[in-house]
């Protein structure tokens, strides 16, 4: 009986700290929608950002992202963010989506501009940088061939072109190239 009973409080210790965890995860994560105005921004590739990413400037959340459609005529893909409206953006803001680390998740970083006119509600940030595939960028610097220079890797210089810097036939210093010492 004594058994059974040091299980039972061991199994609700476990519970409240369980519960302990979750509401500090949950306060820090800072997943929280936002409820402010809207703006639409527009990109070639959005790899890696979904509905609920971040919407950050200078590494703080400021919003969220609402939505993600397909342009079908220019075939971009078009995000609609939610700010807080405490934040007011320059119309030269620039939206560009970044890793939060080498293996991170994605998030849409806002740098704003210096403009004196803002973005209205429902407005369209015009400056948008896509996301880059780091897969891509590895299979570009995998498959490329190096470009070697003449004389490098072990070539021997052609049979007619001394190397630069290399004695003349016969022992004799080269010739210089440029204007005898002391012309004018």
């Amino acid at each position: 009986m004594r058994g059974n009973v040091i299980e039972a409080v061991m199994g609700a210790v476990v519970l409240v700290v369980a519960a302990v965890f979750l509401f500090f995860a949950y306060n820090t994560s800072q997943v929280r929608a936002f409820s402010g105005y809207e703006l639409t921004a527009s990109f070639s590739r959005v790899d890696g950002v979904r509905e609920g990413s971040d919407v950050r400037i200078s590494g703080i959340k400021v919003g969220s992202i609402v939505a993600q459609t397909l342009d079908p005529k220019t075939f971009l893909a078009t995000i609609r963010v939610s700010i807080d409206p405490s934040v007011k953006l320059p119309d030269d803001t620039v939206a560009e989506i970044v890793s939060a680390g080498l293996l991170g998740d994605k998030y849409l970083s806002l740098v704003p501009g210096g403009s004196d006119k803002m973005i209205p509600a429902g407005g369209e940030i015009r400056y948008t940088q896509s996301s880059v595939s780091l897969e891509n960028l590895i299979g570009q610097m995998i498959f490329s061939a190096p470009q070697k220079k003449p004389g490098e890797g072990g070539e021997a210089p052609s049979a007619g072109a001394p190397s630069p810097g290399a004695a003349a036939p016969g022992g004799a210093a080269p010739a210089p190239t440029g204007p005898a010492p002391g012309a004018r």
